[in-house]
This record gives C-alpha cells, structure tokens and sequence, in this order.
C-alpha cells in the first residue's frame, strides 16, 4: 500500500480545504509530521483511517466529533484519498455524518454518511461502491488486514505498545487477539468441550437404560438384580426364562383335560336348549292358526274395499275435470256481468259483442288523429322554457356589461396605488444583508460569551480536581517505592531465615553463619509490590489525563473570551434579539414586495381581459333579444292548433287517454261475452261424460262414486293389511308342516337348568387354568425380551464409553487442563504464544541495533511474580535480557528512553508478522507516532538509521513528532500550524 494524495475539508482541527502531497514526501523516503501540541498532527493519521476503513483509532472513533468545529455551519466534511493497494490505484472519498443548517427556516438536518470508492481504468475513474460499509470490506479486502490491525502496523502508536510491553499477560491476550484470527482455534476448543457432554450424556443415557431394564427384569422373575454388568443380567434374565419352561408345560396339560370337560357340557346345554325350542315354536304355530281362522270374515272386508276404490279411482278424473269447468263457466258468468254494467254508459245494447267491437274501432280511429298533434304540445313546452332560458340570459348579459363597465373604470386607479407600495417596499429590502450580518455577529459573539462563562465553572473544578491527582500520584509514587526499598531489604533476612547451621549458605557458600540478617519489620510480598505499582501506574494516568484536560479547559475558554468580548451575557442576549426582530421584519416585507409584484401582473392581465369580455358581452346581447321574438311567436302560432284538437277536454293528451281507455273497456267487455258462451258450452260436455264413465263401472250415480273413493294413506292401510294376513297365513303352514318340530314336540322336555350349571363349572375350571398357563407364558416371553434387550444395550455402550473417554482427553489438554497438559495451556493462547515468539524474534533484529545489541527481549510462558490469570491462559510473558549483567528484567524497569526503543521494536516486529499474516501485503508508508524525546542522542542516532532502513525497498517513512531536533535530521516535512480559527497544513523541503 502507497499513498498519493490526501485531501482533508472540515475535517477534525481543520476548518478549510488542505490538500497533502504524499508522492513529494515519499521521493524523500523519510518524512516528518510536526507541530506544536494540539495542532492536528494525529489528526492527519485518522484522516487516512477514516479515508480507508470508515473509522478512526481507539477512542477517537466518534463520527459526531469527526467534523471541524472551526469550519463554516454548511461546509460539508470530507476526506479524499488516493492510494495504491496491490497495484490497483483507488480514490476514496468519504464523508462522516454531521448536522447542517436547513435550507428554509431555521434549525439544523442530519447529513448521513457518505463514501465513493473509484478506481483508475483505461485513464479515468471508474466507481465501485457508494455504500459505507461495502467499500470499508473491499478495501480492507485488499490489504488483508482489519482496521484494528492497520492502526496498529501502518499507524505504529507508540503509547499502545508501551502499555502492552509493560502488560500482563491477560492484556496482552486481548491486544493479539484483535490482531490475530484465533477464532477458529477457539472454536475447536468449544467444539471438543461441547461433544465431551454430548458422548458423556449418550454413554449416561446408555447406563441408565441398562439398569432400567434390569430392574424390571429382577420385577418380572420376583428376584434381586445383581450387579450392573450386561452380560452378567442377560445369563440371569435367560436362565430364569428356562425354569419357567417346565410350569408352563405342566399348565398346558391341565389346559387340554379342561377344554375335552368343557366341549362335552357345551354340546349337552346346546342340545337341550334345541330341542326346547323346537317344542315352544310347534305350539305357538297352533295358536297362531286358529287366530288366522276368527279373522276370515275381515279378511273379505278389506278385499271388497280395495276393490271399490280401484273402480272409483277411474272414474274420479271425468268429475274433477266436470267440477273444473263448471267453475269457469260460473266466473266468466260474474266478469262478463261486470263489465257489461260498466259499458252501458258507452252503448245502448250490452249483450252484443259485435256493437262493442264497432264502438271500439271509432274511438281507436280519432286517438290515431290526436296523436299526430302530440308533437305541437311538446314542442309548444320546450318554446317554454327556451323563452325562460333566453330572459335569464338577458338579464345576466346586462349584469355582466354593467360590472365590466364599472371595471374598466376604476382599474387604471387601483394600478397607480400597488406600483406606488411596490416602490415603497423595495428601497426598505436594501438594508437587508446588514441586518443578517448583524444577527450573525450577535448569535457567535452570545454562543461564545455562553461558552465562556460555562468553562469558567468547569475550569475551577478541573484545577481542584488537577492539584488533588497531583497529590494522589505522589503519594502513590512514596508508597510504592517505600514497599520496594522494604522489600530489597528484606531479601537478606529472608536468606537468613532459611540457613540451618551446619548447611551452606545459598549465597556464599559457608556452613559458618556468624552473624545473619533480621529484619526490622513485616516483609510485604510480589503481590503488594505488584498492587502499589498498578495504583503509582493509575494514579500518574489519572494526573495526565486531568491535566491535559485542564489545557484543554484553559485553552477554549480563552478562545472564547476573545470571541464573546468582555459583554454581559444578557446585554448579547438582548442584542441578538433586536437584530433578528430586524431580520425578521425585513423578511415579512421581502414576501409583501413579492405578493405586490403578482398582484400588479395579475391587475393587468384581468384588464385586457375584461376589454376582450366586454365586446363579446355586447354581441351576445344583440343575438339573445333576436331569439326571444322568434320564440314568441312561433308559440302563439302552435297554442291556437292544440286550442282546436283538445275540444271539451282539459288537455290533449287527456284526451287521448280517455278515449284510449273506452276503446280498452268495449274490447275486452266484448271479449268477456264471448268467452261466456264457450266456457257454458265446454261444462255441459264434460258433465254429460263423467255420468256415462260412472255408469260403466257399476256405479248407479255421481255420488256413489265420491262415497267409493278412499285417499292414499287409507289404501296403503287396507293393502298392507291384506298382505300381512296372507303372509301370516304362509309362516303357519310352514312351521306346521316342519318334521324336526312335530319330531320335537314329540319327545319329552329337556331339564334347561341342569345343563347351563354343568356348563357353567367346566367354563370357571377352564378359564382357571388357561390364566395360570397365561400368566407363565408371559413371564417367559417377557425376561426372554428384556434379556434380548440387555444384549443390545451392552454391544451400544461399550463404544460410546470408549469413544467418550478419548474426546474427553482431547478436550482436556484444548482447554489446558494441568491433568494432561503439562503445559498448562489452551490451543488458542499456546498459538498466540507462537505468534507472539515471531513477533519476538522480528523486533530483536531492530532491537540489538538501537540499544547497541544490549538489550535482547525474551518470550517466556512462564507467569511474572505475583501475575494471575486464568486457568490455560499463559505463554505470554515478556522478559528483557540485559546482555551487560546477564539478568533478566522486568520491562516495567526501563528508563523512558530505554522503553521507547523497546515498544518501537516490538511495533516494527508486531508490523511484520501481521503483514505476513495477511498474505504478505505491502507496506508501502508507514508511520511513528511520537515518543522521540525521551531518547538521548546517541540512541536517537541507532533509532533513525534503524527507520531510515525501513525505506529499503521504496517504502516511506512518517514520523510524526514535535521534537525540534528532529526539524534539523529530517528536510522533508509536513507542517501543521495551529490558530484560534482552526489548523492548516504545509509541505516543505521536497521539490516542487
């Protein structure tokens, strides 16, 4: 990876647009980033961050603080980057989210975030992404790296790897998991802890199985179980089954002799109980044949009955059509009555259809003459209403001339008066952009004032609470060194009190001890030493921290008293109100002067447009009264016509209508005398008919018939009752005439009672003995299958205990169980242990040059004096090899100096091992930030030929520093100068 071209706008200290050259640095291979403290140098870093995965490092990574404060309200953030990854060149331009002022009104809208991923190809940009995340995926795709990794390798923050050279092995474990993928090694050990419980739970499972079964075998032969061994109760449940074999057989034999008992007394019981019913059905036949012969005379009833009816059912429809049409002929009788008593006021002669017929004709013959002037009425009644449309329009007409006369007159005036406050308002809109720079002015000077007397308060507290941690980090320090310096002196009485006389001293080697140590006091431990330099360590961050929080506090407040000025809050309140009463004034009347202006265009047009209506007005008038006289007496005309035709009657079509409904009353009158006739006719047949029909079945008159006729359900009665004598008469024959009845009735009676008990005992003693048979049986089948059982269980579990007890020793040593793993360490932390002695090895290669191959660090898994962790986490220990004593030293007792050039080294090595771990992606710019004055200048020299050999290769080299030493070794730099209106940028001493 190289970078071209930084471009930063708005984006943390800086307000404007910088534009930073990177090929111009990287031509020099070595360049410095320098400024004073607080100017933005870190800042260009998280540019190129947030340029490339979205985000800035640690703690920084807040999107909403991402923006310049210093920057204008609606200039947009935005960070452009040119880079080349793996030989393709990209431009990457984001934008974080952040709060603009609304275009209309007041008040601010959120801007989401932005990004535009591009590519150079075939010499122009070719877009790949616009969404946020997808181009931070792409391209930390192609550096193989995440952004926790690339802050740690191309940004090497030199503050972290002091932290983690100092740290103990738990931290150290968090910072390599973020850098290195152990996930999987992770996952295999949970994979191996959760299938130790699945084998375990199965091989459980298979257990209790067994010892159930078991037990309901030892239930089921009525014995104690032995021990729980599978093949063990198999034998058992078998052997048991076997003994059973000879109860069953004897029970099979009291079976057999039981059911021969109980066949003999069933043929017996079934034998008497046939032959007495064989004697009670021959007897009951004899009664039910003399009932049969009392019942004759009835029998002959119902035939004569049915027999009637049959005939009359014959006849019966001649006398219902005879009804029918006597009935017709009584109603057309009444219609005709009616209708003729209504006639009789039309014509003289009612009996006579022919005379209707003719009266009818005449009054048909003079409707088809009116209905020829129907037409004239009508039309007569639309003259009507067009005579009353055309009055309506006249008068309208006239309304409309007279308003647009009127109209036309006083326009031209009321145009004079809008031009005239047209003018007004438009000289008063001049002072408009005065006023808005006065409610500007007045909202910053009140925001700051605000600001600056908030602060004030916030700068008290943070004083207090800055001599309070100054005090506390002192007295840490004190106790901190008075537990060491007491525990350096206890070292000797320690000695002393292991010494034995006789016994060599483990120092010097003497069995004399003439005169041995004593401590003066308690001896505190590793453990108190460890707790009191982890309080002095938090104690001293806790002061820096305040303190760097004071400047700030000092440095805003001053910034904004400068802004606010020495006015009263109230005093800026009060003038920031008047001056937008102003600006709120002038922005009413801004839309009065734009309502003036329609309204004058719309005066004008609305006059020429009522010159045009006027003339079209005076035209329509002429034409409207021409109408009305050719209306008027083209009625007068078509009212003397239908005068004349109407004659007595009130309207022509009432009498249309009437002489309509005469001729409809003389037709159907003649229609009704006629039917009359027929209908009198037809009766007279159908009842000359039905006499005859009677007469030839035997009946003497009419009436016989009715009497004869029965309905339905009577005659399905009578039938059914025909069918039942007969059918009654059949089954007596037949059981009469049966042999084994008569054979039957001939013998003597069987004694019932006898029988049924001797049935009874051969079935009690049969089924007795077939339960015990049972009972036998199914305690044989059942311990055969639970032996069966036990035989299957046992083949199931013996694998799966085996297989359990294998899994369980692989999850033991995964999870660094001191049973099996001498070691004492998880899969996942003994890997981080390997990557940890790469990283090791590669920053002991920069290390020996910068310290004068004095100091060597050392990868150790054993845990430092007094450090705790959990169980399988070690193998990250540090140590550093002092080559001039030969001692081996904690890291947290090098001197500043000496603790840069280790945590230096240990970022390069850490840099080429995750490089290395990403597919050997390259690192074509690099950068160190700070640490450099705490070097003297001998080690500063080692330090710079040990950077200036990372540009072999064409690599280039940022430091980013504000030691002023460095100004004069490096000519290539990027400046960064700081103002109270925000940070700028500027290159020098590369050619242009």
């Amino acid at each position: 990876m190289r970078l071209h071209r930084l471009t930063i706008t708005a984006f943390g200290p800086f307000p404007g647009t910088e534009r930073i050259d990177f090929d111009a640095l990287s031509d020099a291979g070595l360049f410095l980033i320098n400024g004073p403290t607080g100017a933005g140098k870190t800042s260009v870093l998280d540019a190129v961050c947030f340029a490339l995965y979205g985000r800035v490092p640690n703690v920084r990574n807040d999107a909403k603080n991402l923006r310049s404060h210093h920057a204008p309200p609606d200039r947009s953030p935005e960070v452009v980057l040119e880079v080349t990854i793996r030989g393709r060149r990209f431009r990457i331009a984001r934008s974080p989210r952040w709060d603009r002022p609304k275009l209309r009104g007041t008040g601010t809208t959120e801007e989401k975030a932005k990004v535009l991923l591009q590519e150079w190809r075939g010499g122009e940009w070719d877009a790949l992404s616009t969404r946020f995340e997808e181009a931070g995926q792409k391209i930390g795709d192609l550096l193989g790296m995440s952004a926790e990794q690339f802050c740690q390798v191309v940004l090497l923050p030199q503050g972290d790897f002091a932290a983690f050279l100092r740290a103990d092995a738990e931290k150290r474990r968090a910072v390599l998991e973020r850098l290195f993928a152990t996930e999987a090694f992770t996952e295999v050990e949970r994979w191996l802890r959760d299938k130790r419980q699945e084998t375990g739970r199965e091989a459980d499972v298979l257990r209790a199985a067994a010892g159930s079964v078991a037990d309901r075998a030892a239930e089921a032969a009525g014995s104690e179980r032995p021990d729980l061994d599978p093949d063990a109760l198999a034998a058992w449940a078998v052997e048991l089954s076997a003994h059973l074999d000879d109860i069953r057989t004897a029970a099979e034999d009291r079976v057999a002799a039981a059911a021969n008992v109980l066949a003999t007394a069933r043929a017996a019981a079934e034998h008497g109980r046939a032959v007495a019913d064989r004697r009670r059905r021959h007897a009951d036949a004899h009664v039910r044949a003399a009932a049969l012969a009392e019942g004759a005379a009835a029998r002959a009833a119902v035939t004569d009955a049915l027999r009637a009816a049959e005939r009359a059912r014959r006849v019966l429809p001649l006398l219902h059509s005879a009804e029918a049409r006597a009935a017709r002929r009584t109603a057309a009788e009444a219609a005709a009555a009616r209708r003729r008593e209504v006639v009789a006021r039309l014509v003289s002669d009612t009996a006579d259809a022919d005379v209707m017929r003719k009266e009818e004709r005449t009054r048909r013959e003079e409707v088809a003459v009116l209905e020829q002037r129907r037409g004239d009425e009508h039309r007569l009644a639309a003259i009507g209403r067009e005579l009353t449309d055309a009055e309506s329009e006249g008068r309208d007409l006239d309304a409309r001339e007279a308003e647009l006369t009127l109209f036309l007159t006083d326009s031209p005036r009321y145009r004079e008066s809008l031009a005239a406050r047209l003018e007004q308002t438009r000289a008063r809109l001049a002072a408009r952009p005065v006023a808005e720079a006065a409610v500007e002015t007045a909202g910053r000077r009140l925001e700051a004032a605000l600001r600056r007397d908030a602060l004030a308060g916030a700068l008290a507290e943070a004083d207090e609470e800055h001599h309070t941690a100054t005090d506390a980090a002192q007295a840490a320090r004190d106790a901190f060194q008075e537990i060491r310096q007491a525990r350096l002196e206890g070292m000797a009485a320690r000695l002393a009190r292991e010494l034995r006389p006789g016994a060599p001293c483990g120092v010097c080697g003497s069995t004399e001890h003439p005169a041995p140590a004593t401590a003066g006091g308690e001896i505190p431990d590793g453990d108190a030493e460890s707790a009191a330099e982890a309080a002095y360590d938090k104690a001293q961050e806790d002061r820096e921290r305040i303190a760097a929080r004071l400047a700030e506090l000092r440095a805003e407040q001053g910034a904004a008293a400068r802004d606010a000025g020495e006015e009263a809050v109230d005093d800026l309140r009060d003038a920031l109100a008047a001056a937008q009463e102003e600006l709120t004034a002038l922005t009413a009347a801004e839309a009065d002067a734009e309502g003036l202006e329609e309204e004058l265009r719309q005066v004008d047009a609305e006059y020429e447009e009522a010159r045009d209506r006027q003339d079209e007005v005076v035209t329509a008038l002429a034409e409207n009264r021409a109408r009305r006289v050719a209306l008027t007496a083209e009625a007068l005309r078509l009212r003397t016509g239908l005068d004349e035709a109407r004659g007595d009657d009130p309207t022509l079509e009432g009498r249309i209508r009437r002489l309509g409904d005469e001729a409809d009353l003389l037709r159907d009158t003649a229609s009704a005398i006629e039917q009359l006739k027929a209908a009198a006719d037809d009766a007279d047949a159908a009842r000359r008919e039905a006499s005859g029909a009677a007469e030839a079945e035997g009946f003497p008159t009419v009436d016989a018939v009715r009497s004869a006729v029965v309905d339905d359900a009577m005659r399905d009665e009578l039938t059914r009752q025909a069918k039942a004598y007969d059918d009654e008469e059949a089954r007596v024959a037949a059981l009469l005439n049966d042999a084994e009845l008569a054979a039957a009735a001939a013998e003597p009676p069987p004694d019932l009672d006898a029988l049924e008990s001797a049935l009874a005992d051969a079935e009690q003693a049969h089924q007795a003995v077939s339960s015990a048979r049972d009972r036998a049986r199914h305690r044989r089948d059942r311990l055969t299958a639970l032996a069966a059982e036990l035989r299957e269980l046992a083949a199931a579990w013996r694998p799966v205990a085996d297989h359990h007890d294998v899994v369980a020793r692989l999850a033991a040593v995964a999870s660094g169980d001191p049973a099996v793993n001498t070691a004492r360490m998880r899969l996942s932390a003994y890997v981080l242990a390997a990557r940890l002695e790469q990283v090791v090895d590669a920053a002991n290669e920069r290390l020996a040059r910068m310290s004068a191959a004095r100091y060597i660090l050392e990868h150790t898994v054993e845990r430092a004096a007094g450090e705790k962790s959990r169980h399988g986490t070690g193998g990250l220990g540090l140590r550093v090899i002092d080559t001039w004593t030969g001692q081996r030293r904690d890291p947290a007792t090098l001197s500043g100096g000496e603790t840069f050039v280790a945590s230096l080294s240990l970022a390069l090595g850490l840099a080429d091992v995750v490089t290395l771990e990403a597919g050997g992606a390259e690192i074509g710019t690099l950068f160190v930030d700070e640490g450099f004055g705490t070097l003297d200048e001998e080690t500063l020299d080692e330090v710079m030929d040990v950077l200036d050999g990372l540009r072999d290769g064409g690599r280039a080299v940022g430091i980013v520093s504000h030691v002023a030493e460095l100004r004069t070794r490096i000519p290539a730099q990027l400046r960064v100068r700081k103002a109270r209106t925000g940070s700028a940028l500027a290159v020098t001493g590369v050619a242009a």
